[in-house]
């Protein structure tokens, strides 16, 4: 009986950090989200130099004489990205002082998304230096959906989960059609960075950065869509894992109807292209997320899983 309570309290001991970590890393990955969707927002309302300098604004770090729509998107776009880099400089510290009770990747993992954080920060100087240089706003764009993509594999990792072992090749499949999205989002970025929808004449670069934007679409959603079959005709899947499957199947059909709305539109309605850009990164996110638990699914027993968490 008291071999049983020392284990019990143990295991509490171990899941107490792991607990907190996880949800630090939800609301991070929350912030960074709502930074791409506010980044999307000063891109498209041409907001991206309303704030001159860098990292102040109008050298100041609340601009309250200077303050209107486009100069507070640029500002809070700045804000939520330092309230993110403190928040990833918290998970570093947590994650190492803990690191006993965590599994042994979980320093590395922080660590790892603490150096994308700051290299998000040096291009984010450098749109505003460079006068947003179409490259470095894509890179800045690609940046920050592998740090989301990062927060959102460690969630799902540290997430209590029970493997059936029945998800087959679904992992692949997942992780397939999200280098897909992944891609199909930068490019997106540079036809965005480069008003190529605007500026498409005839046979010129800008059309080929376009049409490939355009024709790009059919692999990830072909992928994506078979994920979802694959997922609903295994039997004795998990029932998050089909979940998850048929969100992204939603969340592709959304986004083909977004990003249809705004090329008719000719981006002039900016909540959809806001839209367009947010449900691209959901979609990313979700796939991420079954890829994580694919694996989980495929390789690990549940008492694997528990070891794999160090629990």
């Amino acid at each position: 009986m008291t071999n049983t309570v020392y284990q019990t309290d143990q295991i509490s001991t171990q899941q107490l950090p792991q607990e907190k970590i996880r949800r630090l890393v939800w609301k991070l990955c929350i912030a960074t989200w709502l930074l791409m969707a506010v980044g999307s927002a000063t891109r498209v309302m041409n907001a991206g130099l309303a704030c001159p300098d860098w990292p102040l604004c109008y050298g100041q770090l609340v601009p309250t004489a200077q303050m209107n729509l486009q100069v507070f998107l640029e500002w809070f776009h700045r804000f939520d990205a330092g309230l993110i880099g403190l928040g990833t400089t918290y998970l570093v510290g947590l994650s190492w002082w803990h690191r006993q009770h965590l599994p042994g990747w979980m320093p590395w993992a922080s660590t790892l998304a603490l150096f994308m954080v700051v290299f998000q920060g040096i291009l984010g100087g450098l749109t505003v230096t460079e006068l947003l240089r179409f490259d470095i706003v894509t890179a800045h764009l690609g940046t920050a959906l592998l740090f989301f993509s990062t927060l959102m594999a460690i969630a799902f990792t540290l997430m209590p989960y029970q493997a059936t072992g029945n998800a087959g090749y679904l992992p692949w499949m997942s992780l397939a059609a999200a280098i897909g999205v992944y891609l199909q989002s930068l490019l997106g970025g540079l036809v965005a960075s480069q008003w190529a929808l605007h500026q498409c004449f005839g046979a010129s670069q800008l059309c080929a950065v376009m049409n490939s934007h355009i024709l790009g679409v059919v692999p990830p959603t072909l992928i994506t869509l078979g994920v979802v079959t694959l997922a609903r005709r295994t039997s004795a899947l998990n029932p998050m894992i089909r979940r998850l499957a048929y969100s992204a199947g939603l969340c592709v059909i959304a986004q083909i109807l977004l990003g249809v709305a705004t090329f008719k539109l000719h981006l002039q309605v900016e909540p959809l292209t806001i839209a367009h850009q947010g449900m691209g990164a959901i979609l990313l996110g979700i796939l991420v997320a079954l890829t994580v638990l694919g694996c989980r699914d495929r390789q690990l027993s549940p008492q694997e899983n528990r070891r794999f968490l160090g629990m």
